[in-house]
């Protein structure tokens, strides 16, 4: 029981608050010793809070569900403190190879041509020509001088095969798909080894576009003969089903930042980072010394790090963003792909030369791996958190039994000083509800995956995420957004049912009512990010500030291209407002030149809407060469608060507001018949100068017009109906 009055349990609160705001404005996280200290001032609160959890707010052991239910609860929620408590330990420490990959890229550029060779493997399975000539294209532009470039397709298309030798990249395919994607490495190790046999070997997804500085980057990490693996973090250049369900792309930032910005180069401190099964540069003889990328597991990336450190070998993490690829683009491979992590991590800790119980593992290893089983098993404390009012409203059993008034004393001050030292210590890659939602998502499915792996956690087909395919319609997902729709609504009914019948509220009633209130809003939340919305731009757009020239009809206008993609950009101009719609032309792109294009809409803030048309393959491999080899960054890295709150609540009281029409649509996820056109010449960039005096008015053809406005009305009436 608390013996402080209201004034004091304010005083404590606004106290805890005021000396998070104070620290988080007048430190950095980039000081040790401020990590140090503001970790500790947290976790000294939190370890109050579980000192007064464990002894005032458990029912007697013997009431039998009731005590099962809260000492399960309780279990799950020690899970969840235990590991906030070891990250606080972990992000104690802090690596940072830039200037190292400096040295090794200097050594590399004087060396010229005489540099180590690489092989470069593709990894397919089903993906399509859209998403994997992005890849190829960005491979080949890579900035250095000896590579070769291998697809390995585990579907054994003929298509693929023909496309491989169209664009002079090597090819690879096996009989069967055996251990999955390390079976499929595994065979690219052993067809290039009878050919090219690289001393390195640079590990791509086939959704994940390389940089071209990635290999002068990360070969210089090796110079050190511990570091057998230089992994660098992913990057999407698509707005993951959070960020895009709940609008807010531009705010807040895809959930596996925190583990790429954060945590790896935390672990990569305790020479603990690993390998996340792409854009990864892993030395041959290193990996052909444990025999091959490791089988036991469908996460081969986590099992080849420990098979490595098995030998006292190190990967190491290098924090650039070298790679650009695909964020799972629908919740339910959004949800599949954590359950596949899930299973994954716990296979491998199962397995006799794991790093729980194999051999040759130090204290490190295996704590630093228990760290990361915590992350997952700690995923059913949040599911527990929404059920838990359920069962008070209409069983009386309590997750845990306090009042309010407890709670505000031992428990509030924990939660703010955990919120704050989160949001400082990732520097705005977490926030409250936001960061919850994205857990609250993906409970289910790992609680289940949990559950399952325990009794059964070998021999499941391995699943591969499905990238690429249309996402122009909305969609709801009926099981996931029922479940948290009726939770929601039978613990206001229960809570309802609660007020209007009691003669008095005890202290527990009163909790519960707050606790209900919190998971109404993390319920609701959550509803929002159930709906997938209809990504509209099929292909994604970047930032593209540079000056072009759009000319039609015999004119030339002056003016910048704000965005683009490779269907269509945003063309801004002085005189935007008399170009109609229909009209075609060519507009100049930077380090690719005069593309085709035709006019498609004003978007009334003087700008058009540009969609690229008939270009020829030699024109669309420069374009994604530009686009994807050199990318610019489209999708937020840090949260912005105040525009994340603003963006979640209107879409939860009022929904969403109808977006504009696309320019285009994702090609079909087949290869395009080769076009036997000429390319358009290249241009020289021309000093753009419009005539004194008004502008002719210029228009399409009226047939044009016409076809324009029907599709526009179509459109409209169609996103309504």
């Amino acid at each position: 029981m608390h013996a402080l009055d209201s004034l004091q349990l304010w005083q404590l609160n606004l106290g805890t608050l005021a000396m998070v705001v104070l620290f988080a404005c007048l430190t950095h996280r980039d000081q040790w010793g401020a990590r140090a200290v503001f970790g500790i001032m947290t976790g000294l609160l939190l370890i109050n809070y579980v000192i007064w959890r464990v002894r005032e707010t458990l029912p007697d052991i013997h009431s039998g569900f009731a005590a099962l239910w809260s000492y399960t609860f309780l279990f799950f929620e020690m899970l969840a403190i235990t590991y906030t408590l070891v990250s606080i330990v972990v992000m104690l420490v802090r690596s940072d190879h830039s200037q190292t990959a400096d040295a090794g890229e200097e050594r590399l550029r004087a060396a010229g041509p005489h540099v180590p060779a690489v092989d470069v493997f593709i990894c397919t399975y089903n993906e399509g020509l859209d998403v994997l000539e992005k890849t190829i294209i960005a491979a080949k532009a890579m900035d250095y001088p000896n590579f070769n470039v291998w697809v390995l397709d585990d579907t054994r298309r003929d298509w693929l095969r023909d496309y491989c030798a169209q664009m002079g990249v090597y090819y690879a395919r096996r009989p069967d798909n055996s251990h999955a994607k390390a079976g499929n490495l595994n065979n690219g190790l052993r067809q290039s080894e009878a050919s090219t046999n690289a001393p390195y070997i640079l590990v791509l997804d086939a959704d994940f576009a390389p940089q071209q500085p990635i290999l002068m980057r990360t070969l210089g990490l090796f110079e050190d003969p511990k570091v057998a693996l230089v992994q660098t973090p992913q990057f999407y250049y698509n707005p993951d089903p959070i960020q895009h369900n709940l609008g807010s792309s531009t705010c807040w930032v895809d959930e596996q930042r925190v583990f790429f910005d954060v945590f790896q180069p935390a672990k990569d401190g305790w020479d603990a980072a690993f390998c996340v099964g792409t854009s990864f540069v892993v030395r041959r003889d290193r990996i052909n010394e444990i025999g091959g990328f490791p089988t036991g597991s469908v996460c081969e990336d986590i099992y080849t790090t420990y098979r490595l450190l098995q030998r006292g070998y190190v990967t190491r993490w290098l924090n650039e963003r070298l790679s650009i690829g695909l964020s799972a683009e629908g919740l339910t491979e959004y949800i599949n792909q954590r359950g596949r992590w899930c299973l994954g991590t716990i296979q491998v800790a199962l397995l006799p030369d794991g790093p729980l119980r194999g051999r040759g593992y130090t204290l490190n290893d295996r704590l630093h791996y228990i760290h990361g089983m915590l992350h997952w098993f700690s995923k059913p404390f949040i599911l527990m958190m929404l059920i838990s009012p359920l069962l008070y409203w209409y069983f009386g059993i309590a997750g845990f039994y306090a009042k309010p008034m407890d709670f505000l004393a031992f428990g509030m001050p924990a939660l703010i000083a955990f919120w704050g030292y989160g949001t400082w210590v990732t520097d705005r890659r977490t926030l409250p509800i936001f960061t919850e939602v994205t857990q609250i998502v993906a409970s289910l499915a790992v609680t289940a995956t949990i559950i399952s792996a325990l009794i059964r956690p070998f021999g499941r087909p391995f699943k591969v995420t499905a990238k690429g395919l249309d996402r122009s319609k909305a969609m709801v997902h009926w099981k996931l957004f029922g479940f948290f729709f009726f939770l929601t609504l039978f613990a206001q009914v229960g809570a309802f049912t609660a007020i209007a019948t009691a003669d008095t509220f005890d202290g527990n009633v009163q909790f519960n009512l707050c606790w209900t209130v919190v998971a109404l809003i993390y319920n609701v939340a959550t509803l929002v990010a159930c709906v997938d919305r209809p990504r509209l731009h099929g292909e994604e757009r970047f930032p593209f500030l540079k000056p072009a020239g759009l000319h039609l009809t015999g004119r030339m206008f002056a003016g910048r291209l704000t965005d683009i993609s490779l269907t269509g950009a945003s063309f801004a101009c002085r005189h935007a407002e008399l170009i109609k719609p229909g009209l075609r032309g060519e507009v100049w792109v930077n380090k690719v030149g005069r593309v085709p294009v035709e006019v498609k809409r004003q978007t009334g803030d003087g700008r058009l809407g540009l969609q690229f048309i008939d270009m020829d393959d030699a024109l669309r491999q420069r374009l994604i060469g530009r686009l994807f080899s050199d990318a610019n960054t489209n999708v937020a890295g840090k949260a912005m608060p105040g525009i994340a709150f603003s963006s979640l609540l209107r879409r939860s009281l009022i929904g969403e507001k109808r977006p504009p029409q696309p320019l285009h649509t994702r090609a079909a996820r087949h290869p395009r018949a080769v076009r036997g056109r000429r390319p358009l010449p290249r241009f020289k960039t021309v000093n753009l100068r419009l005539p004194e005096g008004p502008m002719p008015r210029l228009s399409a053809p009226r047939t044009d017009v016409v076809a324009w406005l029907f599709m526009q009305i179509r459109a409209w009436f169609g996103m309504r109906l």
